[in-house]
């Protein structure tokens, strides 16, 4: 990523000394998701303005351009950015500072709490599973359907800054455990999207195969795809690369 997407804005010699910088993760499966998009795109990645969401129960978003990242939700650990199954996701540090202060919590606690408390589990009281959430609103669970709406509503402020970050989007890929298996999930967050020329085809968008899938119109400006990602060969092609095979 350049730089002015993984500083910090902390002090420069801290930062430096420590390593203190936007990682992000999921990097594997964006590498992977990325090459089969282009592949069903059916173009190469110079010129390219691509939005992949990796959702699952550790969830983020990243922006790529000419098949490279240039952002990603998530920062120096997988804690920064959208709303996970047990993660919290993006918080004022503030808050953080509060709790410590009036809470007397210790630094192990607010781990545990942000962790492993919050999220999607933090919200709804119940889990951190979307088909258990699922399940749950359609039963008219106010909480459970309320977490779901909060998920949605951070993955789309995540592919709204990113689209800027682009200076526009060619598409938009779904992956992870939640970006392949739920049509309900993905019909949310694309309902929010239509200011960007994003059209949902819900038949298209019903299946949860294993297969790459577009799942827009074939008017949508920018289309929308489901991609089944597979990080354990993209790490046998790393490997293989390194090895020199």
């Amino acid at each position: 990523m350049p730089e002015i997407a993984w500083r910090y804005t902390l002090p420069r010699d801290l930062s430096d000394r420590l390593n203190l910088r936007r990682y992000g993760f999921h990097g594997l499966s964006y590498q992977y998701v990325s090459i089969k998009l282009l592949e069903c795109l059916q173009r190469n990645a110079e010129g390219s303005k691509l939005i992949v969401c990796h959702l699952g129960s550790g969830a983020s978003v990243c922006a790529l351009r000419d098949g490279k990242s240039v952002d990603t939700s998530m920062g120096l650990t997988p804690l920064e950015g959208l709303a996970m199954g047990t993660r919290s996701g993006d918080v004022d540090p503030g808050l953080l500072l509060y709790l410590l202060r009036t809470q007397n919590m210790t630094a192990e606690q607010v781990d545990d709490l942000l962790n492993h408390r919050s999220g999607l589990l933090g919200l709804s009281g119940l889990s951190g599973d979307v088909r258990e959430l699922e399940t749950a609103a359609r039963s008219g669970d106010k909480q459970a359907e309320t977490a779901l709406e909060i998920f949605v509503y951070r993955v789309c402020k995540y592919i709204g800054a990113y689209a800027a970050v682009l200076e526009g989007v060619d598409a938009v890929a779904f992956t992870g455990g939640i970006g392949q298996h739920s049509p309900t999930m993905r019909s949310r967050i694309c309902r929010r999207l239509g200011f960007l020329g994003v059209y949902l085809d819900e038949a298209r968008n019903s299946g949860t195969g294993n297969a790459p899938a577009r799942i827009s119109v074939d008017t949508s400006r920018v289309s929308v795809w489901m991609v089944p990602t597979n990080e354990e060969l993209q790490i046998a092609r790393e490997t293989r690369t390194v090895i020199g095979m």
